[in-house]
């Protein structure tokens, strides 16, 4: 953890404001990241909108991110990063939640421990990218006004993200029927 991360204002207005929360600060090249528990995960992003002096009122993404393989010690193996934007100060932050899977990640299982919070009724710009990363890496999100999938068929049997998913499938492929020109 850098000094200057640590001198951040908004980390600091954070810090403040929720005393007893567990927080971490990163930076790197000059992006400023806090890492937040998942259950204070709303009501920090709330108060990083609402706040006078954070003013973060743009969701720009929504990012899964499974560390499975790499090659420093993670805190857990999948995160979700939210990107946020304040216009006012021409200013980016990011925020991020660590989450470990109670189950084995091979399959579609819903993993209880894979679960937070949707901040789309903070900003509706989070809908489709929450879709996306529970499509992609099947990470819930509580509260989400339409959680499906986004990018996948909706029986499709796995989250193609995750990278102990095969490169090449797991023969979803070899079941359905060729469409070429003719048959159309």
């Amino acid at each position: 953890m850098s000094t200057k991360a640590l001198e951040h204002p908004t980390f600091q207005r954070v810090k403040a404001a929720f005393p007893s929360a567990k927080f971490q600060a990163v930076e790197y090249r000059d992006q400023a990241t806090l890492i937040v528990e998942p259950n204070d995960l709303h009501a920090v992003m709330a108060f990083l909108r609402n706040d006078e002096e954070c003013q973060y009122n743009f969701l720009a993404d929504v990012a899964g991110i499974d560390y499975l393989g790499y090659p420093s010690k993670m805190p857990a193996r999948f995160a979700v990063s939210y990107n946020l934007c304040a216009y006012s100060r021409d200013d980016r932050f990011f925020v991020k939640v660590y989450l470990d899977p109670s189950i084995p990640t091979e399959g579609i299982e819903n993993d209880p421990a894979l679960v937070v919070d949707s901040v789309y009724d903070l900003w509706s710009s989070a809908e489709w990218a929450e879709r996306e990363v529970f499509d992609m890496f099947g990470i819930r999100f509580n509260n989400h006004p339409d959680l499906r999938r986004i990018l996948m068929w909706e029986d499709y049997p796995a989250h193609p993200l995750r990278k102990d998913y095969p490169l090449r499938g797991r023969g979803e492929r070899e079941s359905y029927r060729v469409v070429d020109r003719t048959s159309s």
